[in-house]
């Protein structure tokens, strides 16, 4: 009768456990370094293109509105109008977008009833499947038109303020008009971040506040909202980084103009994104290499806001 050692039979799933921790960890670590080399790649690429008419231009690109970029012998283009523009639209959408949708996340957490709030959360979800091209059909067919009386009001009583400055733009395609587009684009990302943060509120947080003698809103308020606060930015983050890119919504509702204005009720101003996907079928010569150079900046920009959110939602832990 033969005996096995025990020894050698308590190390041989060790072995086969230690085996397949290194392959875990080998392949995370290969994921990581190939989404380094993937975003190395996209930036190499940008800056490899974007060499020639950045060299070949007669124009400071950074301060420049203009875009006469398919002139072959003496290209002139900036990018200062189309940065702006990029900014404000992303900008303006994320203050109208996140108030709402943390508003929508904490009704469905804890104000809906159980089965309205598994509805409600669809119909949201839902919103994120809609084709950024539908949205830009259903902003300049229908949202312009209806928007013109409450535009017309907003100057009245808000004109003293430049950005609601008039005259009022008589088509409705606006830089509010595709900056509430984009809010509505970019809803369900800051509304699924949120409702998941507030549905990990601890409950212990959540009773002790309720014991206090705290309302809902004041539990709400002191214990909710600061433990979200983070998943809270997080998701606007993400949702500028949606609206900073959107192409097809944009390009179909703004006017195409290369101006720096902060009065959203007039026609005028455009994005990087929308101007590509509009000048790139026309575009020759320097004009490829020109176009190129623009997404070069909008991938700056995004790269520059998704480091500014990992840095501040950092900094909330520290705090929290």
């Amino acid at each position: 009768m033969t005996t096995t050692d025990p020894s050698t039979t308590a190390r041989e799933p060790q072995g086969k456990r230690r085996l397949g921790d290194l392959l875990f960890a080998g392949s995370a670590k290969g994921s990581g370094i190939l989404i380094l080399l993937i975003l190395a790649g996209v930036a190499a690429f940008l800056i490899g293109q974007s060499f020639d008419s950045l060299s070949a231009n007669t124009a400071n690109f950074f301060t420049t509105k203009e875009w006469d970029a398919n002139t072959r012998d003496a290209p002139a283009f900036g990018v200062a109008a189309l940065a702006f523009g990029t900014v404000l639209a992303a900008a303006t959408a994320l203050v109208i977008a996140t108030p709402i949708a943390v508003g929508i996340a904490l009704f469905i957490v804890y104000y809906a009833p159980r089965r309205l709030a598994s509805i409600l959360g669809y119909v949201v979800d839902l919103l994120a499947a809609i084709p950024s091209v539908v949205y830009g059909l259903w902003g300049i067919g229908w949202l312009v038109k209806q928007l013109g009386p409450f535009y017309t009001s907003l100057e009245q009583y808000l004109g003293w303020i430049p950005m609601f400055a008039g005259p009022v733009s008589t088509t409705g395609r606006t830089m509010l008009s595709a900056s509430i587009v984009l809010a509505v684009m970019i809803l369900p990302i800051i509304t699924a971040m949120s409702r998941d943060v507030f549905q990990q509120v601890p409950q212990a947080h959540r009773e002790a506040s309720l014991a206090l003698g705290a309302t809902r809103w004041e539990m709400i308020r002191m214990a909710v909202i600061p433990f979200g606060r983070p998943g809270i930015i997080g998701g606007a983050m993400l949702g500028l980084g949606r609206a900073l890119g959107e192409t097809m919504a944009v390009a179909m509702i703004l006017s195409p103009q290369l101006v720096i204005s902060w009065m959203v009720l007039q026609s005028g101003n455009q994005t990087i994104a929308a101007h590509i996907a509009l000048q790139y079928p026309e575009a020759t010569g320097y004009g490829v290499s020109a176009l190129i150079s623009a997404g070069l900046v909008l991938f700056a920009i995004t790269l520059v806001v998704n480091m500014g959110a990992r840095f501040i939602v950092a900094r909330r832990k520290e705090f929290a």
